[in-house]
């Protein structure tokens, strides 16, 4: 098990994420997310999937390639502190990563089997942490982070996308 991270053990960009899930096991959160997302998203009509609710804003399917992408850099950084690093690991700017990415050139499948590999990889790698690792800290894009902190962030950034997705884009 691994419990929610405190908001001290992230950066304050990452407070109002972590604020929205609830307190309990990451893992479970993150293996019932998967399904969630997997539930809602691999039936959408082709017309649907580059869809942005408006002008500027990111299509599904660029939500899901910005989800894949923050979800290994955070998993990098939990990886990188759990072994010790001790050099500050660096930012991304999300809009600048997205658009690099030709997410909507993409198929809709390729995306999602990419998400559940790199999913069950991050699983398999989190739960091999002993609970003393989880709370090493190191610094990233400058703040201070835990292991369990950069786990919970990934948890709890979906979460906030997930609302997006079911608020803006009307999805299930």
């Amino acid at each position: 098990m691994i419990a929610k991270a405190p908001l001290t053990e992230v950066a304050p960009f990452y407070h109002r994420y972590l604020e929205q899930i609830p307190e309990g096991d990451i893992i479970t959160l993150l293996q019932q997310q998967a399904e969630k997302l997997k539930t809602s998203l691999q039936d959408l009509p082709l017309e649907t999937q580059d869809f942005a609710y408006g002008p500027g804003k990111w299509t599904i399917k660029e939500v899901l390639g910005h989800l894949v992408d923050t979800e290994r850099i955070m998993a990098y950084r939990a990886l990188c502190i759990a072994r010790g690093e001790q050099q500050s690991l660096p930012g991304f700017e999300e809009n600048e990563y997205v658009a690099h990415a030709a997410f909507g050139e993409r198929e809709l499948g390729s995306l999602l089997q990419e998400y559940r590999w790199q999913r069950q990889s991050n699983l398999v790698l989190f739960q091999s942490f002993p609970a003393e690792t989880l709370q090493r800290s190191g610094r990233a894009n400058n703040s201070p982070a835990t292991v369990r902190g950069l786990i919970t962030v990934i948890a709890a950034h979906e979460f906030h996308h997930m609302q997006i997705l079911k608020d803006r884009y009307l999805l299930s």
